[in-house]
């Protein structure tokens, strides 16, 4: 992947002053290492009337592969072939946002110690991005950077230029005109390109919040998409949105008040009442599917698809509920649980109530039976269509819990969230999203099917149009104890999964999906 940077001069004014600002000498090909390859600068041309810069990152696929801890296409460890066969060395994206900064970090700080005087100026650029991922589509390019004073060129790429009839492809060739600092130009990119292509190969921690506000200064105060920007840049974390959205408005009142945004936000006493802060939807949904079981009287539960483990560390705070199973494909997300709820840490008395066990839900287990109840909270929309039956066998036929509750999204909610695109489901993983009637219509075949009666609930609020963000469906056993009927075409097949109360090994566990994702 590459980008090229082009500026025009006169005698006065030479072109080549590009290379004391990006402090890259124009004689010189160099190279620097990065974590994914080694990024090359070079200058194809370079005279006092045109000089141009380019930015060449050579991605090393194997190093991609190793280090990949992110959600993005090629570094996400939730799809074997996908971290082989993707498009992370051709198309421009968050590794070559990163590797922007890294090479070019003085210039983009405005930092120019020969030349002090060059930092401060706008000159005639030209960027250039052949390949670069765009979900949303040329528009929202020119929504993107058209307000930063850019002229912009977003040509969509056909699929396979061989047969047209195929149509675009989700890339655009991008080419950005304007006379622009090249200090808020690279800061430009370097938020935008993974805007963009709404993926980061990295994880997203609190940190990126001071990232993007330092990058995003002077410009991101008042663009008007700052919602899509700061909440795609923030892979869509709600904490981190909302406190990068704050930060922002502060900063927005402070100028208009012409005062410090630290002054202005000590200016509210602590005693005084504010504006009670939304609940995020996560926590409702582990409050919500934590009265089901304790309405139920449920003590032995299991967590099916536990994940990081945050609705397990929920449970454990009631006496109730005496063994909590937490049980996930991926040793991975046990690792993390395990660290997320400090089992090493738990008094002996309180660690005897939890387990963590690696297994797969498409296969029956008998280490599953004989439970009170099971919960499946933003599980079964990770799971493909044909392979449902199979987990509904091996929940509702084979364990049998006396109570079960199911949580999933509500696809027609997604007209409410201002960063979802149209089309769009919440999660890259996400193999369906089933509007209310699909998702009811299911639960009462699959309620049928195995002798459950089943209610539903709405989690989050309830929009009289769309309905709530999240559905919840209470499955209870019927009492008369008659024989489930068996799904057609299910395998009686017995998982053989490891118990990993300890979580040992290094386990690079398949993980096929991020519970809090849509918080």
């Amino acid at each position: 992947m590459f980008l090229t940077i082009t500026t025009t001069g006169s005698a006065d004014r030479p072109a080549t002053d590009l290379g004391f600002l990006l402090h890259k000498h124009p004689d010189k090909s160099q190279q620097f290492s990065t974590s994914y390859g080694i990024a090359h600068v070079l200058y194809p041309e370079a005279d006092e009337h045109r000089c141009t810069a380019a930015l060449l990152l050579e991605v090393d696929p194997v190093a991609l592969v190793r280090r990949g801890r992110g959600k993005g296409r090629g570094g996400a460890p939730d799809s074997a072939l996908g971290q082989y066969v993707n498009d992370r060395p051709y198309a421009a994206s968050s590794l070559l946002a990163v590797a922007l900064r890294s090479v070019f970090a003085s210039a983009m700080k405005g930092q120019c110690a020969a030349r002090p005087e060059l930092p401060g100026r706008t000159m005639p650029l030209r960027i250039e991005v052949p390949v670069l991922p765009a979900r949303g589509g040329a528009e929202l390019v020119a929504r993107l950077f058209g307000p930063l004073g850019w002229t912009v060129t977003a040509e969509p790429l056909p699929l396979d230029a061989t047969f047209p009839e195929w149509g675009a492809s989700r890339y655009v060739r991008l080419v950005l005109e304007g006379e622009v600092r090249l200090d808020e130009a690279l800061r430009h990119l370097y938020v935008l390109l993974p805007v963009l292509d709404d993926a980061k190969h990295y994880w997203v921690a609190p940190d990126e919040v001071d990232k993007l506000l330092r990058a995003g200064e002077g410009w991101l105060e008042g663009h008007p998409e700052q919602r899509v920007i700061v909440g795609r840049y923030l892979a869509r974390r709600g904490a981190l949105t909302r406190a990068a959205m704050e930060r922002l408005e502060l900063e927005r009142l402070a100028e208009a008040d012409d005062t410090d945004a630290a002054e202005l936000d000590n200016a509210v006493d602590e005693g005084t009442d504010t504006e009670e802060k939304p609940v995020p939807l996560a926590v409702r949904r582990r409050e919500a599917i934590t009265a089901v079981l304790r309405a139920d009287r449920a003590a032995r539960v299991l967590d099916l698809g536990c994940g990081q483990g945050q609705l397990i560390g929920a449970l454990l705070k009631e006496a109730q509920f005496t063994e909590v199973v937490g049980v996930d494909v991926s040793m991975r997300a046990l690792h993390e649980a395990r660290r997320r709820l400090r089992l090493e840490r738990m008094s002996e008395r309180q660690s005897e109530r939890v387990r963590l066990v690696q297994g797969s839900l498409a296969y029956t287990d008998t280490r599953l039976k004989g439970y009170d109840a099971a919960v499946l909270s933003e599980v079964i929309e990770h799971v493909d269509p044909p392979r449902l039956p199979a987990l509904e066998y091996a929940v509702f036929g084979s364990a049998r819990p006396s109570t079960v509750v199911v949580t999933t999204p509500n696809v027609e909610y997604n007209v409410r969230w201002e960063s979802l695109p149209a089309g769009r489901v919440r999660h890259a993983d996400h193999r369906f999203e089933w509007t209310r009637e699909e998702f009811r219509a299911w639960a009462r075949q699959v309620a049928g099917r195995h002798g459950y009666t089943v209610a539903f609930a709405p989690v989050g609020p309830d929009d009289p149009e769309v309905g709530p963000p999240t559905q919840l469906a209470h499955f209870r056993r019927e009492e008369n104890g008659r024989e489930p009927h068996r799904t057609a075409g299910v395998p009686r097949n017995t998982g053989t999964g490891t118990d990993t109360g300890a979580v040992t090994g290094t386990g690079t566990g398949d993980t096929t999906r991020t519970k809090e994702a849509a918080a």
